[in-house]
């Protein structure tokens, strides 16, 4: 596991816009997900698994919006956990530690674990 945003409660969901999922630009930031990375989303609430890519949502917003065909995978108000994985190499391995952002309901965020 690279980074993972731990929490994140569904803010919007547009059926319509084309397919990925946006993300508060700060809680990119604080976790370390780039813009077009690939992510994996799991739906605390329903079990739906899926995976999209991430992009830039307003700066404090709190934004964390389902689009395109993930619009069906989660309601608003729905909690998510965001993951992405990174390969290490057996050197990396046993030094690496994630970026797991732990969020507060409205997502921001209650705690940065290393």
């Amino acid at each position: 596991m690279k980074a993972k945003l731990h929490r994140a409660t569904i803010s919007a969901a547009d059926l319509n816009y084309e397919g990925s999922l946006t993300i508060d630009t700060d809680l990119l930031k604080a976790s370390g997900i780039r813009p077009y990375e690939r992510i994996y989303v799991y739906n605390v609430n329903n079990g739906e698994r899926f995976e999209t890519y991430a992009i830039e949502g307003e700066a404090g917003s709190g934004a964390i919006q389902l689009n395109g065909a993930a619009a069906r995978k989660g309601m608003i108000g729905d909690f998510l956990i965001i993951v992405t994985y990174a390969l290490c190499s057996d050197d990396e391995v046993d030094e690496h530690r994630p970026n797991v952002v732990l969020l507060n309901p409205d997502n921001t965020i209650k705690e940065i674990v290393k």
